[in-house]
């Protein structure tokens, strides 16, 4: 099937918008490739250094030089339970690399923030930080000269896109990742939401509500509702730096260990072959990225990947931007229902067909590009197929030919909407993203008084002292980039949830993040220009008419003049959880379409 038009005009736009970039960029990646330093032209000094905690035998094939040495670059901690699996994975990784007559050496740590621990906590505030603080961590792990490949351990939020970063300013170099894979499934999506309601309207009280939480994300693994994490992994298949169907097999299983092996076995068979295409720096090209992005507008993906997406390109020297996801929201149907779209987990999204089949599905209707590389070679169709258990290794086998359960995942023939679950709005109040997926189109067009909160715990106390029944627009300002580091407000939620069931019409405005987990309360989030450079959300009063238009891409304050209102002033406490040291990276961190980064 022939790449839809549309589709290609956009790539080709990207493609010429990128050109100096990115040819600087692969000049840079052939550059080193063919020139890399080896373990051989180090000085016996900095060779002892290097090798002086391994094992004899390690020593010996890491000082000759010939066979491959694999970096791991580990998010590993044991408070994320995405990550608890990556415990042992080094030992294991390094198991399977001697099986193989290579050697693995953990070449650095990056931090691994839990956003389901700090959700409306101060803590917060340095999550969206933390991507770039991991970009640049991963980068000082692969410094040493030592490493033909890296082996990336991270599962969640910021970590991904941080390691992906990182990675890329080594574009020379094989890498890929491994997934840890996500619990179990716990108690249903729709008890759990029934829980948390219940406690935002005091029906009952903390210990019920951590039972039912604890009931929900009870094991290590990934949490199965499809947010950011997830999305993370979704992202991994599709742009073809994780092996096929590997991403949702839940750890601790046969499967798990014998899809662990075969990433070692793969990654050194690209090293060994010398393969320029199927480094980290080819494999990520404009193609790719468009892949990406049609990957986060079938499934209902996490809104934090149009800040990461475009800041992950940018580092591959590609330039994309908001407009470009919204007008592939245009052409790309949406077809899969997850939570918080829907009610299954991503371990009912795997067994209904998973990525092999949301992958076949989108090529068959030329919603894809296919003539990609990826770390198992040329084309994405490699894609389509899923990996079997045969005498204890992995085989790779046709996927599924249809949807296992079309609840879940439909056909691109028979979407469950006909566009994209993203959408950028525009207007008076600048530019802003919002996720329509999880949204009734009922909902889609919301006109009302706004109400503005400078913290979103006044929201929750005005909803708690019964001021919020009646139809209005939150708006929360300064909680941008460079005021505040661009919190996630996911803890307002269920108290908006609650009205909109009650009938009354509300919406929400920040220039803050809402993360994977937006729900069913329309919510325009990331606006730019932010509060804390003069942007109009922060010059918006309580009272002024506020109408939000998802469906023609429009929000606008009805006030005359509210652009040249003086710019008003919040300050902001930083003076705890080591916000204080994050200071002068607010002042230097890009506005949120052009990814809110400092890289």
């Amino acid at each position: 099937m022939m790449i839809n038009k549309k589709i290609q005009e956009i790539t080709d736009r990207i493609i010429e918008r990128s050109k100096s970039e990115r040819n600087s960029y692969l000049e840079s990646v052939a550059f080193n490739f063919k020139n890399s330093r080896s373990r051989n032209q180090m000085s016996c000094g900095n060779l002892a250094h290097a090798f002086a905690g391994c094992g004899t035998s390690d020593k010996k094939i890491i000082s000759e030089g010939i066979e491959p040495n694999i970096g791991i670059i580990s998010a590993y901690n044991d408070m994320l339970s995405a990550h608890k699996p990556y415990e042992h994975y080094p030992e294991e990784i390094r198991l399977y690399a001697n099986e193989m007559n290579a050697t693995v050496q953990v070449a650095g740590g990056t931090p691994a923030m839990c956003d389901g621990v700090t959700q409306g906590q101060p803590g917060m505030d340095l999550s969206l930080l933390s991507r770039d603080i991991i970009a640049l961590s991963a980068a000082i792990g692969l410094s040493h000269d030592m490493f033909d490949g890296v082996m990336n351990l991270g599962i969640c939020d910021k970590i991904v896109p941080g390691l992906l970063i990182g990675n890329l300013s080594f574009g020379h170099l094989h890498s890929m990742f491994i997934p840890g894979g996500p619990m179990p499934t716990g108690i249903s999506n729709e008890e759990k939401g029934r829980i948390r309601q219940e406690f935002a309207e005091g029906k009952i009280g903390r210990e019920e509500l951590l039972k039912g939480e604890s009931d929900s994300y009870h094991s290590p693994g990934t949490c199965t509702f499809y947010g950011t994490a997830n999305s993370n992994q979704m992202l991994m298949e599709i742009m073809g730096l994780q092996l096929p169907g590997s991403s949702f097999v839940n750890p601790d299983t046969i499967m798990r260990r014998a899809l662990n092996k075969e990433a070692v076995r793969l990654l050194l068979h690209n090293i060994r072959t010398k393969d320029e295409s199927r480094t980290i720096g080819r494999i990520i090209d404009e193609k790719c990225i468009v892949n990406g992005i049609i990957g986060l507008l079938a499934t209902g993906g996490s809104t934090n990947h149009t800040l990461h997406l475009v800041a992950i390109a940018k580092a591959a020297g590609i330039s994309i931007n908001w407009q470009d996801f919204s007008d592939l929201s245009e052409v790309i149907p949406s077809i899969t229902k997850v939570y918080p779209n829907g009610a299954a987990d991503v371990n009912h999204f795997h067994a209904a067909g998973g990525m092999a089949y949301v992958t076949k599905t989108l090529l068959e209707e030329g919603l894809l590009h296919e003539d990609v590389n990826t770390i198992m070679g040329r084309g994405l169709t490699l894609y389509t197929k899923e990996p079997k258990l045969v005498n204890g290794a992995i085989k790779y086998e046709e996927g599924p030919k249809a949807s296992l359960n079309d609840s879940i995942i439909r056909a691109a023939t028979n979407p469950f909407q006909a566009t994209g679950g993203l959408k950028v709005l525009k207007g008076n109040i600048g530019i802003s993203v919002i996720k329509t997926s999880a949204v009734d189109p009922s909902h889609y067009f919301v006109e009302a008084d706004a109400i503005v909160f400078d913290d979103q715990d006044d929201l929750i106390t005005a909803f708690r002292a019964g001021e919020l029944d009646k139809d209005f627009i939150a708006v929360i300002p300064f909680q941008g980039p460079k005021h505040k580091g661009m919190p996630e407000l996911h803890k307002l939620t269920p108290s908006l949830t609650i009205l909109q069931k009650k009938g009354f019409k509300v919406a929400l405005i920040t220039d803050g993040r809402m993360s994977g987990a937006s729900g069913k309360v329309p919510a325009a989030i990331h606006v730019s220009p932010e509060a804390s450079i003069g942007g109009v959300i922060g010059k918006i009063k309580t009272g002024d008419r506020i109408t939000i238009d998802a469906k023609n891409g429009v929000f606008n304050c009805l006030e005359k003049g509210v652009e040249n209102r003086p710019i008003r002033t919040v300050k902001y406490n930083d003076m705890s959880h080591g916000r204080q040291l994050f200071k002068n990276l607010r002042g230097l961190i890009s506005g949120s379409e052009e990814g809110a980064g400092i890289l």
